[in-house]
């Protein structure tokens, strides 16, 4: 596709001329920043990500959510050069928590961000999670893997999810079942392609919570 984003493949690549888009949007939106990437990629440099970050501030009728896993960075620029905007109630950071090894000391450094909302995909779920200390954390996404190839994915590992969200006061959000849903030792088989159809979801994971407004709260220690 010659002039697309996507020509280059999976690339980085930064569009500078997209940047002003979300002030010309003048219907309020939930903005994902940013798909297919990552906002905290080692090859965008601090000044890049601030200019991004003054967008979203000044189009503030939006509601940004902000995916990660360069964790680390995220938390190091939070606490510094972005704080101007780590406390707007309208931009929502989050990281990507697909299992126990590289997902969860993830969610550690969020919560030592000091931000107004703290989010967590863990979207693919690639393994149950077990105990997960959810302190300051707002919202929690769940879901299986779509796509060629997808790896298999335990209901129970979400239903854990469900428990612990209810157990510290987090919203839960079960974005779908992946093609690869199995419960009980059972393959489920839907019509669905991703599993993205509650309808065809035992009842117990039909959860889809958004957050209240309400800030998380102060940082915790890393």
């Amino acid at each position: 596709m010659p002039g697309h984003p996507f020509e280059q493949g999976f690339d980085l690549l930064v569009v500078p001329n997209k940047l002003d888009d979300p002030l010309h949007w003048k219907k309020s939106r939930r903005i994902f920043v940013n798909s297919m990437s990552d906002f905290f990629h080692e090859g965008v440099s601090d000044e890049y990500i601030i200019r991004v970050a003054n967008v979203m501030m000044e189009a503030n009728w939006h509601t940004y959510q902000v995916l990660t896993k360069r964790s680390e960075r995220m938390r190091d620029l939070l606490n510094s050069k972005l704080g101007f905007a780590a406390m707007a109630p309208h931009i929502w950071w989050g990281v990507s928590v697909e299992d126990k090894k590289y997902g969860i000391p993830r969610i550690a450094h969020l919560q030592a961000a000091a931000v107004a909302v703290r989010f967590v995909s863990a979207e693919p779920l690639l393994e149950d999670l077990g105990s997960v200390n959810l302190t300051g954390i707002n919202w929690l996404i769940a879901g299986g893997e779509s796509g060629y190839g997808a790896r298999l994915f335990e209901l129970d590992w979400a239903r854990n999810l469900i428990r612990e969200c209810k157990r510290q006061d987090v919203a839960c959000f079960v974005k779908q079942v992946g093609r690869q849903p199995w419960d009980g030792g059972k393959h489920l088989k839907l019509a669905s392609s991703k599993g993205s159809d509650p309808t065809e979801w035992p009842l117990d994971i039909r959860i889809r919570e958004y957050p209240s407004a309400k800030p998380a709260g102060t940082p915790q220690a890393a």
